[in-house]
């Protein structure tokens, strides 16, 4: 069975985006799992006209969690700035300001 997808080059490392019909995928598995793990394909799996997941590599997988960690990283480090400049407050008196009960 043939399957209809559309291409078009992605900004990142050349790549190719690849979006394919998820009821389609079903039927192709394994090619579509070496596409991306061999090819470096990216696959938007698309129902209904809606994307709804994608299968990469594990490398984009390994670079993507690496840039959410540093996007935490920053997170915390800007939190902790952000406390010694305002101080903080310990738990107890949070909960009462809020009037949580104990």
């Amino acid at each position: 069975m043939y399957i209809m997808y559309f291409r078009y080059v992605m900004y990142s490392k050349g790549g190719i985006m690849v979006r394919l019909n998820a009821s389609e995928v079903r039927q192709e598995f394994a090619d579509v799992i070496n596409r991306a793990a061999y090819r470096g394909e990216r696959i938007v799996l698309h129902r209904r006209g809606r994307d709804v997941a994608a299968i990469i590599s594990i490398e984009d997988l390994v670079l993507l969690e690496r840039l959410e960690d540093e996007e935490d990283l920053k997170a915390a480090k800007a939190a902790l700035k952000e406390a010694e400049k305002k101080g903080t407050k310990p738990l107890s008196v949070l909960i009462d300001e809020l009037g949580i009960e104990r």
